[in-house]
């Protein structure tokens, strides 16, 4: 179903990449401003902005909109009536949301940063290894991502409309997992603070190990780390949609 939206997928890579120019354009002005010592350098950063937007449809900035209709109309009686788990269908469905328009889009799009002039293009992984380490990390960040996306679907059967949630979790989401600024950048205790969340597997555990920035040996306790995450928003998410379920009101009867 998702390959059909190829329109859409071209779409994103132009939005995309026009808004990785600007990000890139920006870091050149700010790092040729400061002569202060930066936690990353130019390319690195330039990098990371590059990795961030071939990335962007993999993190949970927005839920199932089906799904949510779904709630919203009463058709939720349906998926009531399918002797399937509720809750394994609509994860695996955000799976297929996020990994399939991310390769339709992201996948030229970064073949073009990699052939662009000079510090406006990405540089390919450090090592083998490491590329290997980012790859691993970036599918648990999927899994994580879905976790949390879905957990964001079942506060709708409370709130019925769910805008609330559907705002207010994706800013905080961008904000805390190093998507708009890299972690690197805030503060030395605050980071460390940030690391132990579970946004920053989304975004700045992968691009780390990408960079080089982290050795890829420390794929196997970062990767433990978002898979514990992942774990436990599956767990209260599946909790949450079972006690949900068990006093859902479908609208119109």
């Amino acid at each position: 179903m998702q390959l059909q939206y190829r329109a859409a997928a071209a779409a994103a890579f132009f939005t995309q990449f026009f808004y990785g120019m600007i990000i890139v354009m920006v870091y050149h002005a700010f790092y040729a401003s400061s002569t202060a010592v930066q936690p990353m350098s130019l390319q690195q950063a330039v990098t990371y902005t590059w990795l961030g937007q071939v990335t962007f449809r993999l993190l949970p900035w927005n839920s199932d909109r089906e799904v949510l209709a779904l709630v919203r109309s009463g058709n939720l009686a349906y998926e009531l009536c399918r002797p399937l788990d509720v809750y394994l269908i609509w994860y695996c469905r955000l799976v297929s949301i996020r990994v399939v328009p991310a390769m339709l889009s992201g996948i030229p799009l970064f073949s073009i940063a990699l052939l662009l002039p000079g510090s406006f293009g990405a540089t390919l992984p450090v090592s083998a290894a490491a590329g290997a380490a980012w790859a691993i990390s970036i599918l648990l960040a999927v899994l994580l991502s879905c976790a949390l996306s879905n957990l964001a679907t079942v506060t709708t059967l409370w709130t019925i409309a769910g805008d609330g949630m559907q705002w207010v979790f994706p800013g905080v989401m961008l904000v805390l997992s190093g998507s708009i600024v890299p972690l690197a950048f805030f503060p030395d205790g605050l980071q460390r603070l940030l690391r132990l969340l579970p946004f920053s597997g989304l975004v700045d555990t992968p691009f780390r190990f990408y960079l080089g920035t982290i050795q890829p040996h420390e794929i196997f306790s970062l990767g433990l780390l978002q898979l514990a995450w992942t774990a436990v928003f599956v767990l209260i998410g599946s909790r949450l949609l079972a006690a949900g379920m068990k006093r859902v009101v479908i609208q119109g009867g």
